[in-house]
């Protein structure tokens, strides 16, 4: 063990002192109500009602907040009845991030008395995934502004 004179001594113990005094004090930082790890149903609140609002054009089939799993039944366009799609959208994680986000799709077309499957282009999935993700930070926007 190393032996230290008392001034020594008097010299480490105020500067730890003063090392504390700094960290203390009554201001304690103030939570973020709008951080982007809002998790309170599950999954990131923003993604989920952004979702939410971007797929309520079509009948829901499922909706899992702990899961974060979206599934909407087929959906026709009234203008175009002999196409329907289904989506399925999966928020893989609890922040605001583009990769937190998965939207599969299924379209069909009418052929005779029945359905075919039909390719989806994979723009149509970019921009329904578009659509979310700047909802969602609209939604964060607003959280912050008030």
């Amino acid at each position: 063990m190393i032996s230290l004179s008392r001034p020594t001594r008097f010299v480490l113990a105020c500067a730890a002192l003063a090392t504390l005094a700094a960290c203390g004090g009554r201001d304690r930082p103030k939570a973020d109500l709008a951080a982007s790890q809002i998790t309170t149903i599950g999954v990131n609140s923003y993604l989920w009602r952004a979702a939410l609002e971007t797929v309520s054009f079509a009948p829901l089939l499922q909706a899992d907040s702990a899961g974060g799993v979206i599934v909407t039944d087929w959906y026709a366009n009234p203008q175009n009845p002999g196409e329907r799609v289904k989506l399925s959208v999966t928020i893989l994680d609890q922040d605001l991030r583009a990769d937190a986000l998965r939207v599969a799709a299924s379209r069909q077309v009418a052929q005779g008395s029945g359905w075919v499957d039909a390719p989806v282009q994979a723009a149509t999935v970019q921009k329904l995934e578009d659509i979310i993700l700047t909802k969602a930070r609209d939604l964060r926007r607003k959280a912050v502004a008030s």
